[in-house]
């Protein structure tokens, strides 16, 4: 797996960049039907406006997130991981399971779930709160690992290490 760290955390960056720019908008826009004049209630069952406020808060709160989570990937240090290094937040790693289906994993401080490509890999955000960061903190190259999903065990083997 030969991926440039740094190029890496620049795509990270701007992959949440490009989120919260989506989430700002979709902010501005729920604001915009909250104070629309055609949403004003008329009576007390019409809840139009109230429910576009709501989408509003959690949009506004939701690019908040997004901007506090791309203050702390540009605070975090680019970390190039050797083999014989234990498995910690800046890792990027590569795992195969039962099936023989490789994932690339990046283990960051935030942003679980993202996806990306990046020098044509597929790239999964995880955090170590999340059961399969959690099972590879502290793991090391080549160790297997096992985690509960959906009530059933699945193993991973670490076959690369960044």
């Amino acid at each position: 797996m030969a991926i440039d760290k740094a190029g890496l955390h620049q795509a990270i960056l701007a992959e949440l960049e490009s989120i919260n720019q989506a989430a700002a908008e979709a902010a501005i826009q729920a604001y915009n039907d909250a104070t629309a004049k055609e949403n004003v209630a008329e009576n007390k069952y019409d809840t139009l406006g109230l429910e576009a406020g709501y989408l509003a808060q959690g949009q506004a709160q939701r690019a908040a997130e997004l901007e506090t989570n791309i203050r702390i990937y540009q605070k975090l240090p680019i970390t190039t991981f050797e083999a014989n290094m234990p498995i910690a937040v800046g890792a990027l790693v590569e795992i195969v399971d039962e099936q023989d289906i490789e994932q690339i994993v990046f283990l960051g401080p935030t942003a679980g779930g993202v996806k990306l490509t990046y020098a044509g890999k597929s790239i999964v955000i995880i955090t170590p709160s999340a059961p399969l960061g959690q099972a590879l903190m502290g793991q090391n190259l080549d160790d297997e690992i096992h985690i509960n999903v959906g009530g059933q065990e699945k193993s991973y083997e670490i076959t690369a290490l960044l």
